[in-house]
């Protein structure tokens, strides 16, 4: 297939994200990396550009700039990724799907429910890809237990439990470092923190796997380090449109979690495992059977965990090759839609601007409840009520 161009905003050096989007846009050749603004500092995107191989004319000093001179270019970029801070989501993505472009968003989409229905019509007026960044549902057994859900194997899914832990604000002495503090303060995460940051990828991918959106949650949120606004901690309790119970824990301070993000789901038939830090390895426990190890790359799986899964059994795959998966995604979907043809099934589970609308939604409802005690709220958006 012909190659696409790609472009970037954020992700500049020192980025956390950048190399994670670099390595899974241009992974499998589909993507050319031809354009971007890299830095709130112009002079210095243009630069860090320039030494990632842009030509000085597509290094641009910021997004309005190139939005503006790709607008006119018959060479011009056919994705956007979006990896700016939190609260530019909205209107660079905005800008850009207005412009005509397909765009890869960074979770938040937006920073309200309101700004999420707009880009959600948005998308669908234009006719122009809007993708949210859930990058840890590209893993490939996450795609299989997906698969196995939707043919039934675990039969009707009675619960799900979601966790994504980690340790790495537990300090109270770190407290009023810049780099966690802003996290906590409600003038730059908006209403909520640990959730809005961990749990939305938790409750997105409980979502994906078992193919049922959240209806309405009840939340118990606390802030262990008392100088804190915003959460670090969250115990929430959902109920999914298909009538599946779903438990979620999230956590900055759990000393002792790395990166703990795991989803088990439990079916009348069986229950699937499952957890980030071991990726290659899905747990697989039929009722009344001996437990199962299934493993990425070996043979057998769904087309969905095939086509995701590019290196041999046995040998690790990462957060990057999921990211890879998703840009892998949204080539075939880009392809389908010039050449007028059905995009390929198993490719057509990249995340919608419809899930990052759901997620907002989710976060407002967590901070509602979380202020009221546990009040059960609705979790949906108001144009999907």
């Amino acid at each position: 297939m012909e190659r696409l161009n790609w472009g970037m905003i954020g992700g500049g050096e020192g980025s956390q994200i950048g190399p994670a989007h670099r390595l899974g846009a241009g992974l499998d050749g589909a993507f050319i990396f031809a354009a971007g603004a890299l830095d709130h500092r112009p002079s210095a995107g243009r630069a860090y550009g320039q030494t990632l191989g842009l030509t000085p004319d597509r290094s641009y000093g910021d997004w309005r700039e190139m939005l503006e001179g790709e607008r006119g270019r018959a060479d011009a970029v056919d994705l956007v990724t979006v990896a700016t801070p939190n609260a530019t989501h909205f209107e660079i993505t905005k800008a850009f799907l207005e412009g005509g472009f397909h765009v890869l968003c960074e979770k938040p989409m937006t920073m309200t429910v309101e700004e999420g229905e707009e880009i959600v019509k948005l998308s669908q007026s234009t006719g122009k890809i809007c993708a949210v960044n859930y990058g840890y549902t590209g893993y490939s057994l996450v795609r299989h237990m997906r698969a196995m859900v939707s043919r039934g194997d675990l039969g009707h899914v009675r619960v799900v439990v979601a966790e994504f832990a980690h340790g790495h604000h537990a300090d109270a002495t770190d407290a009023d470092n810049p780099r966690v503090r802003w996290r906590y303060d409600p003038a730059q995460a908006g209403v909520s923190a640990q959730f809005a940051d961990c749990g939305i990828h938790a409750m997105h991918m409980a979502s994906f796997v078992v193919g049922q959106d959240i209806e309405r949650l009840s939340a118990d949120t606390v802030s262990c380090i008392k100088s804190r606004v915003l959460e670090d901690d969250a115990m929430v309790n959902f109920r999914m449109s298909g009538g599946t119970v779903g438990r979620l824990w999230t956590s900055s301070i759990a000393i002792g979690r790395q990166h703990g993000l795991t989803l088990q789901v439990f079916g009348e038939k069986g229950g699937l495992r499952w957890s980030q830090e071991q990726p290659n390895q899905l747990y697989h426990m039929p009722i009344g059977k001996r437990l199962q190890v299934i493993e990425r790359g070996e043979g057998g799986l769904s087309p969905e965990a095939d086509r995701t899964s590019r290196v041999t059994v046995g040998h690790a795959e990462g957060m990057p090759l999921a990211f890879a998966n998703i840009y892998k995604d949204l080539a075939e979907a880009i392809h389908a839609r010039k050449n007028g043809r059905d995009i390929d099934p198993a490719a057509d589970l990249y995340p919608r601007a419809e899930d990052g609308l759901r997620s907002m939604a989710a976060v407002f409802a967590v901070a509602q409840s979380g202020q009221s005690e546990g009040q059960w709220v609705d979790a949906r958006p108001p144009m999907f009520r």
